[in-house]
C-alpha cells in the first residue's frame, strides 16, 4: 500500500513518516529501507543529510540512496515486501526534471515517469511511505523551469494520492488524515 505524506517545509513529515514506517515494519514484522533522494550540493546539503541520518539511527533502517530511477531500487532489496520510505518527491522531480547540463525534462513526461516507477517499486513492497512537499500557496509567479516543476510534482502528488490508502497532511507537527485510516 502506499501512503502519502505531504506538509510544508519544516512542519514535521519527516518525523511522522519515519513513526508510520517503524510502526508498520514492528506490526508486521517487515524489513525498513529509506530509500534517500537528495542529490547532495555543498556543505548545507551535507549537513541536513547528516541531520536526518542522525534522526534514523537506531530505527532499523538501510539506506539506499536514489537520486533518479527509483524503481531500479527493486533489485536491491533483498527482503520480499518490506516497508519502504522514500524521501522525498520533491528532491526527486527536481532530480529527474533539471540536468547538470541545464537541459530541462518536460514536466509530463516526469510526471509520467515518476509515477510509472513508483507504482513499480510499491508492487515490491508491503507499504511504501513517500514524503512530499506542498510548495504550492505562496501566490508567487515564478520563472518558467519553476514553474514546469510545481506543474510535474503537483501532478505526481495528485497521481500518487489517488493511487494510496493512506494520505495525510502534517501541519505543524499533527498529522492531518485526508485520505484512509490510521492504524490499519
Amino acid at each position: 500500500m502506499i501512503l502519502l505524506v505531504t506538509g510544508g517545509s519544516g512542519c514535521g513529515k519527516s518525523a511522522y513518516a519515519e513513526r508510520r514506517v517503524t510502526e508498520l515494519a514492528a506490526i508486521e514484522n517487515k524489513a525498513i529501507y529509506y530509500l534517500a533522494t537528495m542529490q547532495v550540493y555543498g556543505e548545507e546539503g551535507r549537513k541536513k543529510v547528516e541531520r536526518h541520518k542522525e534522526l534514523r539511527r537506531g530505527k532499523g533502517m538501510q539506506t539506499l540512496e536514489q537520486t533518479r530511477d527509483v524503481a531500479e531500487v527493486a533489485s536491491r532489496i533483498q527482503e520480499r515486501d518490506a516497508v519502504i520510505l522514500l524521501e522525498d518527491m520533491g528532491n526527486l522531480v527536481a532530480n529527474e526534471m533539471f540536468s547538470e547540463s541545464g537541459e530541462i525534462t518536460p514536466w509530463e513526461a516526469v510526471a509520467k515517469k515518476i509515477v510509472t516507477q513508483v507504482t513499480e517499486l510499491s508492487g515490491k513492497a508491503a507499504h511504501l511511505v513517500i514524503v512530499t512537499n506542498n510548495v504550492f500557496e505562496d501566490g508567487i509567479s515564478y520563472e518558467e523551469g519553476t514553474q514546469a516543476y510545481l506543474k510535474a510534482l503537483g501532478r505526481v502528488n495528485q497521481l500518487l494520492a489517488g493511487e494510496a490508502g493512506e494520505v495525510t497532511e502534517v501541519v505543524a507537527g499533527i498529522p492531518l488524515k485526508l485520505k484512509g485510516s490510521f492504524g490499519e
